[in-house]
This record gives structure tokens, C-alpha cells and sequence, in this order.
């Protein structure tokens, strides 16, 4: 008889809120945090795709001003566009951190990047400490 691996319990945002710091990236967390990537990947994927098909169909506008709206409103998706295109990539790669079990650590210094800011930024790759330092040397370093 085949033996069946038993999925843990899809945890709610609040029960991993509370969960003691022992628990920290347990079965049950990276299954709550798969689920959470996996749909922010789709609805980022529909968002592009409804961005896309509003710029391929441009509206038939002979007033001046409506015009003008409706290319600010364009320029204004293909930025959200390129934007969301680059957070695909993010999603993709923690969704492999959780498949190696190296999700919710940070990649610099091993730390714990904490349940706050994963739900926050579930495609956080540093603890907030690291990440400001970081952030710091771009700013200083940028020229």
C-alpha cells in the first residue's frame, strides 16, 4: 500500500501572527507562504495581462483632453506593468527558497527575516537590519 504524505493545515495570517517563535518556518508556514506567492503570482500575472490588453485597444478619441487623459492613463500602466513584470522573477525565486527550505532566512546573515515582514513582502530576501544597511550602501554608492 502506497504511503500518503499528509498536507499540513493552511494556517491563517493571524494564527501564524501568533505562533511561537519555535514554529518559525515550520511545514505549515511555508505552506501558508506557498499559497500566499502562488497567488499574488497569478493575480500580478492577470494584472499585466488586463494592462496589456487595455494598451492594445485604443480608444477612438477626437476630443484633445480625452485624448491626453487616456495616454497619461497608458503611460501610467506600462509603468505598473514593468513593475509588476519585475516582481514575477522575486515570486518565482521565493517560491523556490521555500521548496529548498531556505525561505523566511535571510540570504546575508542566516537571521530569521520575521513573520511581519514576510507578510508584508513575502518576497523579502534580507532581514530588515541587512536590508537597511543595503539600502544605505545603494544610496551612498549610487554615482
Amino acid at each position: 500500500m502506497a504511503k500518503t504524505t499528509k498536507k499540513p493545515k493552511q494556517l491563517t495570517k493571524e494564527q501564524i501572527l501568533k505562533a511561537p517563535e519555535k514554529d518559525y518556518m515550520n511545514a505549515a508556514q511555508h505552506e501558508f507562504f506557498r499559497a500566499l506567492l502562488i497567488e499574488e503570482h497569478d493575480t500580478t500575472r492577470e494584472h499585466i495581462q488586463q494592462a496589456k490588453d487595455q494598451m492594445s485597444s485604443p480608444m477612438d478619441l477626437s476630443d484633445e483632453n480625452d485624448r491626453a487623459s487616456w495616454e497619461e492613463q497608458l503611460n501610467i500602466s506600462m509603468r505598473i506593468v514593468d513593475r509588476e513584470q519585475k516582481l514575477l522573477p522575486k515570486i518565482i525565486k521565493a517560491l523556490e527558497r521555500i521548496r529548498l527550505g531556505e525561505f523566511g532566512y535571510c540570504k546575508e546573515s542566516g537571521e530569521p527575516i520575521g513573520i511581519p515582514r514576510l507578510l508584508a513582502r513575502p518576497t523579502a530576501e534580507y532581514c530588515a537590519d541587512v536590508k537597511v544597511v543595503k539600502e544605505i550602501k545603494e544610496h551612498v554608492f549610487k554615482d
